[in-house]
């Protein structure tokens, strides 16, 4: 796996695999496997064994300090992340020393237990940042397979699809479609070939703060091996402290480490905040009769009512495949929507069923989408590191494209970072913490930038006096004509979870049962994730106050955790020790890592924090 052997580096290796390999170890004593999907408790196969859910999460953010010190290892860059902005980042940094014959020591941590594991996208990439890290990517093999080749828009109404004109904009022209996991996985070997040092399974559960309390100096990884009262098992292993010159964000749409830190550092101005959407999708396996390789077919209306933001899309893959899925702002205010039963009804429209009869469902996953836009971005880099990627909020809603951005921020903070620690010697022990100014300098002479600013008030535009058919309107006027070039720049209205209304204001929404050929029950589909979570561990859904959730969101959004969660992980159930009184349940075990809980929450009282490092979803060709 490693082929950096410089001494310096097998001393690295060995320093972290002692834990890796106490986790292991762990790991295969515990009878923890594959969940399948389960109410009121987890369900493990082969072995199957039923455990209680934890009732209520622990609120306290930090467990009992570790019973043995932790290992700590130094690197030049630590980058918190193994999708697509963290990998062209540690890629950028490994080429550039490789072309001037010197070092520079690069790690990446990620989550999932494997590169790959935890990255689901629609997805058609453009891929100009693939080309200047590899230009010859089309003969070293990247599983870039299916080039687009036709655009279509459908107006979907409850019985039929209409044509409408395809947006400049979403031209996939000259672009791929593919399984992003496939080509982060790519990605991953490259890196670890050009001597990046790789860590999955490895969940960033803290950062490392100077003395200043204001610049960053790394991050300490998840302690393994702690039951669910914090309290350490004969398993435990503590984390390991991973110090670097610069720390590079990159852990994707709300990530647990970026959210509390733009706090901290105040990387947002007053009243500016990211809006989300949250994208649902399958990805199946179609009739040849029935597959079309290379068509696109993006979708309005149908099964969203004129006040929701949202649409579908249909991708021809390669080999018979198809993905397919439907986005939905997270600033909808109906308590009784359901994105996932949504989704359900988008796949029983006879413009998506057809297609669909016959094939059978490969893979199934969720996560949130960062919609804000250049109105929401924060400051890009802090004494010590910078944000890159999702995690900065770099997506191109109109375009509905965010991988091309990801990595070229990726690119252009590698650049700025190799130049402050390899050309300037910044960095060094006792000296300020970096400041990567050059690289907020270059984003906003980037192609990023000018695109972004170019389609700023599209999506707010859906929240203005104009509501969604002037938005439409709007939208349609801005890009085709106006391209960005107005005095004025739209505001996003409230964050999400603030646009939620009382359940009394609307009648709950009547879903149709799964036919269990095109539509399936939450937890059929969250069989198909490959979610698993290790047993007896912390809930990592942690409640800040354990009485708001019965106390307010049952009475007055009539519990919508139970719907906007497109995994089943929340519930209120009746509570044994107060008869006639209901409890909130939280199925850890089912998590999908989609954020979508935090952001929506209209208490704000749910924190996602990282589960041990390898658990969550295993996502397969999404």
């Amino acid at each position: 796996m490693y082929r950096c052997c410089t001494p310096a580096a097998l001393s690295r290796v060995g320093a972290f695999a002692r834990p890796l390999v106490a986790r292991a170890t762990a790991v295969a004593r515990s009878s923890s496997c594959i969940v399948t999907g389960h109410r009121g408790g987890l369900r493990v196969e082969p072995q199957v064994s039923h455990f209680s859910s934890t009732r209520i999460a622990r609120y306290a953010d930090e467990a009992d300090p570790p019973a043995e010190p932790r290992e700590m290892m130094e690197y030049d860059v630590v980058i918190v992340g193994g999708g697509p902005a963290g990998l062209a980042a540690a890629i950028r940094l490994k080429q550039l020393a490789a072309k001037e014959d010197t070092e520079i020591s690069v790690i990446v941590v990620e989550k999932g237990g494997e590169i790959g594991a935890h990255t689901l996208s629609g997805a058609c990439i453009e891929t100009g940042p693939l080309e200047e890290l590899f230009p010859d990517w089309k003969e070293l093999g990247a599983p870039l397979n299916q080039p687009a080749l036709e655009d279509h828009m459908k107006y979907l109404t409850a019985k039929h699809a209409l044509p409408l004109p395809h947006p400049p904009q979403m031209s996939n022209a000259g672009n791929y479609i593919v399984s992003l996991s496939n080509v982060v996985k790519w990605l991953g070997e490259k890196a670890e070939e050009l001597g990046v040092d790789i860590f999955p399974g490895t969940a960033a559960s803290e950062i490392i703060y100077g003395e200043d309390g204001a610049s960053v100096c790394g991050i300490i990884t998840n302690d393994a091996g702690v039951d669910k009262d914090f309290k350490p098992k004969s398993t435990f292993t503590p984390g390991i402290e991973l110090r670097g010159k610069l720390t590079l964000l990159a852990e994707g749409c709300h990530g647990s480490l970026t959210k509390g830190l733009i706090r901290k550092l105040k990387l947002r101005e007053d009243g500016q905040f990211q809006t989300y959407g949250l994208g649902i999708k399958e990805v199946w396996e179609v009739e040849p009769a029935k597959h079309s390789p290379g068509t696109i077919t993006h979708t309005m209306g149908y099964p969203l009512d004129y006040k929701t933001y949202g649409g579908g899309f249909i991708y021809h893959m390669e080999d018979n495949k198809v993905s397919l899925g439907l986005v939905i702002g997270l600033d909808y205010e109906n308590p009784y929507l359901s994105p996932y039963q949504e989704f359900q009804r988008f796949k029983a429209h006879p413009f998506v069923s057809n297609l669909l009869k016959g094939g059978r469902v490969l893979s199934y996953g969720g996560r949130a989408l960062v919609e804000g836009g250049i109105q929401s971005l924060p400051k890009l880099y802090f004494p010590g590191g910078a944000l890159i990627g999702d995690t900065a909020g770099l997506m191109n809603v109109p375009k509905i494209k965010g991988t091309h951005n990801a990595m070229k921020s990726g690119i252009l903070a590698a650049d700025s970072a190799y130049k402050a620690i390899v050309a300037e010697g910044q960095g060094e022990e006792g000296a300020p913490a970096i400041a990567l100014t050059e690289y907020e300098t270059a984003f906003k002479d980037s192609s990023i930038y000018k695109e972004l600013y170019e389609v700023r008030n599209v999506r707010p535009s859906f929240h203005t006096g104009l509501g969604i058919w002037g938005g439409i309107v709007w939208s349609g006027l801005d890009t085709l004509l106006l391209k960005g070039r107005v005095p004025f720049t739209f505001q996003h209205k409230n964050p999400d979870h603030a646009m939620l209304k009382p359940a009394a204001m609307f009648k709950p929404i009547e879903y149709p049962k799964p036919d269990n050929e095109i539509t399936f029950d939450i937890l059929t589909s969250v069989s198909r994730t490959g979610t698993g979570h290790t047993e007896n561990q912390p809930v990592h859904l942690r409640l800040k106050d354990t009485s708001v959730q019965v106390k307010e969101n049952l009475p007055v959004y009539a519990g919508p955790e139970q719907r906007f969660c497109p995994a089943g992980v929340y519930e209120y159930v009746d509570d044994e020790a107060n008869p006639g009184q209901k409890r909130f349940q939280i199925n850890s075990q089912n998590c999908i890592h989609c954020k979508t809980c935090d952001i929506k929450d209209p208490a704000q009282n749910i924190n996602w924090t990282v589960p041990e490092g390898g658990n969550g979803p295993q996502y397969v060709d999404t």
